[in-house]
């Protein structure tokens, strides 16, 4: 069964495709690759995220509290209308990651997140987490706001450590056709050939790791990608209002 239930420090690290594959190339001396990289192949991640009318979660997020917290429907890849997603409720307090999902159809997942429609438990879901986000979903009126995908690359320590280390790129989204089953199409968030690198640990980061980062300059960084779509979309309203008042 999937882990379900995640508390972790998660570091970010901004980097174009040279440094990307400087480190990758030094970091399979340590890590082995997810079992949907072993031939090198990407997989896709595709997520909507779910904000009040007037976007307080993200409005909330990007003020840096010590609390905050996201809902999400993520699939991998393009769902079919009758796939199996997960809907997760991402909390984070005084820095420490926590991810809570629960295995969904999708229709459900929508049902749920969107109407407040709690789905009749079945032997794929989660019991606590549907609990918490029922509770969550209480206190907000939610609806889809934006959808992100990005293509990923994730690694595992050998040693068994609970290490894992992801590399996105190609982030894009959109506010428009919001269903996962619509498609992947979006706008870029980033630049082309910049990556995205995330380093997720219960506890903290290896020496081996710790000095391979200082080595290539890498440098810890704050990138929220709902975050960053949600200042990009605000600054081009900004654009459009000053256009039009020329």
């Amino acid at each position: 069964m999937a882990i379900e239930v995640f508390n972790r420090y998660e570091n970010k690290y901004l980097m174009d495709s040279k440094a990307f594959y400087a480190l990758y190339n030094r970091l399979l001396t340590y890590m082995e690759l997810d079992e949907y990289n072993k031939n090198d192949q990407f997989y896709s991640i595709s997520n909507l995220y779910y904000d009040t009318e007037h976007d307080s979660l993200i409005r909330n997020s990007l003020a840096k509290p010590k609390y905050r917290e996201k809902l999400r429907v993520r699939a991998y890849g393009v769902p079919a209308k009758d796939a199996k997603v997960y809907l997760e409720l991402k909390k984070k307090v005084f820095g420490l990651v926590n991810k809570r999902r629960t295995a969904l159809r999708l229709e459900e997942a929508y049902a749920f997140a969107g109407e407040h429609i709690k789905p009749e438990l079945q032997p794929y879901m989660n019991r606590q987490v549907v609990q918490e986000i029922d509770y969550f979903l209480g206190r907000y009126d939610l609806q889809p706001k934006v959808y992100l995908a990005y293509e990923r690359i994730a690694m595992f320590d050998k040693s068994g450590r609970d290490l894992r280390i992801t590399f996105d790129t190609n982030i894009r989204s959109r506010r428009y056709d919001l269903r996962l089953e619509d498609g992947d199409h979006g706008e870029p968030l980033m630049e082309r050939g910049k990556w995205l690198m995330e380093v997720k640990a219960e506890k903290t980061i290896p020496v081996w790791l710790s000095h391979m980062l200082s080595e290539h300059q890498m440098f810890r960084t704050s990138f929220s990608k709902y975050g960053n779509e949600y200042r990009k979309m605000r600054m081009n309203e900004k654009l459009e209002r000053e256009r039009i008042h020329l």
